[in-house]
Parts: C-alpha cells; sequence; structure tokens
C-alpha cells in the first residue's frame, strides 16, 4: 500500500490524538475539519516535518549546516513519504502572479531538470520533437512525393498577449508577404486587431 498511499501510524502532534491515516499519492487531497481538529497538525506539523526531515538527513554534513533541521515529529511511522514542500495560509506575496514554484523557489530547478531529462512532444499530435540538422531537414523534404507544397514557418511570436501591431509592421518592412497568426493564414497587408489582454502565437512564411 505504501507504493501508492502515505501511511501514517500513530500520530500525536499537537491536537492529534494517536491517529491513523492513510492518504493517496499523486491526488488532490484535501484535509477538512473543525477548527482546532489537527487538520494543521497532521499536514504540516507532521507530514511535512518528517518529509523535509528526512530529505535534510540525506544530505552531506556540510550541506545540512546551511539549512535548519526540522524536529522529528511526535508520530510511530510514516510510509511512502517523499521530499515536501509546503506553504501555510498565513503566507504573503505582493505578487499575484506568485505560484507554488516561484514562493519556494523549486521553478528554476524545474525549469532545469526539464530542459535536461525531460522529453519534449507535439503538443498536437504527440509526435517526439527532436533537433535535426539541416542535411535531415533536407533530406526529408526531398523524400516527399513530387510537386508535394510545404511551407516554412518562422516563429516570431510565442504564446504573448498583446496587439503586436509593430511585430506586424517590421515583417512587412523586411519584406515578408505573409503570415500565420493563431493557427491561420493572412497576408502581412492585412489590418490585424487582435485582442490585447489574450495569447497570440505569430509565425513568418518564409
Amino acid at each position: 500500500m505504501a507504493k501508492d498511499h502515505i501511511v501514517v501510524h500513530g500520530a500525536r502532534s499537537h491536537n492529534l490524538k494517536n491517529i491513523d491515516v492513510s492518504i493517496p499519492r499523486d491526488q488532490f487531497v484535501v484535509i477538512t475539519g473543525l477548527s482546532g481538529s489537527g487538520k494543521s497538525s497532521l499536514a504540516f506539523d507532521t507530514l511535512y516535518a518528517e518529509g523535509q526531515r528526512r530529505y535534510v538527513e540525506s544530505l552531506s554534513a556540510y550541506a545540512r549546516q546551511f539549512l535548519g533541521q526540522m524536529d522529528k515529529p511526535d508520530v510511530d511511522s510514516i510510509d511512502g513519504l517523499s521530499p515536501a514542500i509546503a506553504i501555510d495560509q498565513k503566507t504573503t506575496s505582493r505578487n499575484p502572479r506568485s505560484t507554488v514554484g516561484t514562493v519556494t523557489e523549486i521553478n528554476d530547478y524545474l525549469r532545469l531538470l526539464y530542459a535536461r531529462v525531460g522529453k519534449p512532444i507535439c503538443p498536437n499530435d504527440g509526435t517526439p520533437i527532436e533537433s535535426q540538422s539541416l542535411e535531415q531537414m533536407v533530406n526529408r523534404v526531398m523524400a516527399m512525393p513530387e510537386k508535394t507544397k510545404i511551407q516554412v514557418l518562422a516563429p516570431v511570436v510565442v504564446q504573448k498577449k498583446g496587439e503586436h501591431k509593430k511585430v506586424f509592421e517590421k515583417i512587412q518592412k523586411d519584406g515578408y508577404v505573409r503570415v500565420r497568426v493563431d493557427g491561420e493564414m493572412h497576408e502581412v497587408t492585412e489590418e490585424f486587431n487582435l485582442e490585447k489582454n489574450k495569447k497570440h502565437n505569430i509565425e513568418i512564411v518564409v
């Protein structure tokens, strides 16, 4: 059960009265109850405290001296627990765009992890995205049936909000004729009235 559940036995932190509980992993779980029933004691003082303590203990002695060591919670055992992060409701941020990743400063590490070991795929059809040399691209085009029509697109705006009027002006000034805006083909001389607060994609037809 520990593989798909976090299993707690004999939790006694603060208001908890020697409770046993099994919490499913990889799911969104809400802990509810009356004020003073031990919700925070279970989430923060037991699960988070033990997850953080185990993680810190796994580090070298040199690294541990720079981190605050949390006390071991009053609990008999916890199985299936991973390293944990926690944000309580008292945490305040003046930035309305803050996320769990930015508040806990884990965002940069996740970005690095995805960039190094992630396998990007096309969001439209699930095809793996792989880098290709110029020779590979030419060979792929030459292998197509005779008279096959192809388009070469150069993205200049990717999922960015705004009207992008200066982008269109520059594209036209650079001598390009057509663009694909949000998946639809247009002549660059057309008048574009994009929604300012909506994300857009703009690609030049080379």
